[in-house]
């Protein structure tokens, strides 16, 4: 796509940010200009550490905006100068005054098919819910979250259930693609937004850390499962045993269902190091 007149501002801060930009730079879009979060401290040392966005910004030599506050007068200055903005997973409330600042609007890069999954969980939610039909949504954003009209969708039926960090890259690439199959469009303002149909809308929840519990003794296999898949990363999906009567919680990090059966493959026992289940099992017979 020729952008030569289009100077896109990006606003991204996590991997879902990260995949979509370099989806996006094999298809010949690069921003101009970067938004992300401030460095934040993370690990044990609580070092300030920069988000996947920012560092990626550094590898590829493009500008990038940090700010604290999107209010403060030199960002607002700053953003002012660039016509299009694409947020994917930025993580803040941008306000409406920012919003409508470009000419060509703001395109958001959903991993859902909207109005399903609006909110922040939405690649968990259709995990959880064993979705087979999913998608990717561009949409405008408006002052409200996932609330804007749909300028273009892709439908993705799947063959088999997918793990979160996969489902994540597959739709961060799919929304990249998207976007840049509808841009020349929606600059030429030959593609029009659809509002979207409020009444079918479907909510998500932010992940708790408590969400990851499974009953392995009693719960539905295949909800244990997606449980699994959906929580990989964080929190992590676990269960409790009783070893002379102390209750231990045990992360689950491998297992595979076979239709029937949940098969737990490998664990993290809780102050040990991650081991194959079987083994775990016969340590709490000794």
């Amino acid at each position: 796509m020729k952008q030569e007149h289009i100077k896109i501002a990006f606003w991204g801060s996590s991997r879902f940010s990260l995949i979509v930009l370099g989806e996006m730079k094999k298809l010949g879009i690069i921003p101009s200009v970067l938004v992300t979060s401030p460095d934040k401290p993370q690990g044990r040392k609580m070092a300030l550490t920069p988000s996947p966005v920012k560092v990626w910004a550094e590898e590829n030599s493009i500008e990038c905006l940090t700010p604290e506050k999107l209010k403060e007068e030199s960002f607002v200055k700053k953003i002012s100068e660039y016509n299009l903005f694409v947020v994917a997973s930025y993580g803040k409330i941008i306000p409406k005054e920012i919003l409508e600042m470009p000419i060509y609007n703001t395109l958001n890069i959903h991993p859902s098919l909207l109005p399903k999954y609006r909110g922040p969980s939405p690649l968990q939610a259709q995990i959880l819910n064993g979705d087979m039909k999913i998608g990717v949504s561009i949409m405008q954003i408006d002052e409200e979250v996932d609330h804007g009209p749909i300028v273009n969708q892709k439908v993705i039926i799947l063959e088999n259930y997918l793990g979160f960090n996969e489902l994540e890259e597959k739709l961060a690439k799919e929304g990249a693609s998207l976007l840049a199959e509808t841009l020349p469009l929606w600059i030429k303002r030959k593609i029009k937004s659809i509002t979207q149909s409020h009444s079918e809308a479907t909510f998500t929840k932010k992940i708790e850390k408590n969400d990851g519990f499974i009953d392995i003794q009693n719960g539905n296999p295949l909800k244990n499962y997606l449980k699994i898949l959906a929580f990989e990363n964080w929190p992590v999906a676990f269960f409790e045993i009783e070893k002379k009567d102390k209750k231990i919680k045990v992360l689950i990090r491998k297992a595979i269902f076979d239709g029937e059966k949940l098969n737990i493959l490998r664990v993290v026992p809780e102050g040990k190091k991650e081991m194959d289940y079987q083994d775990f099992l016969r340590g709490l017979k000794k």
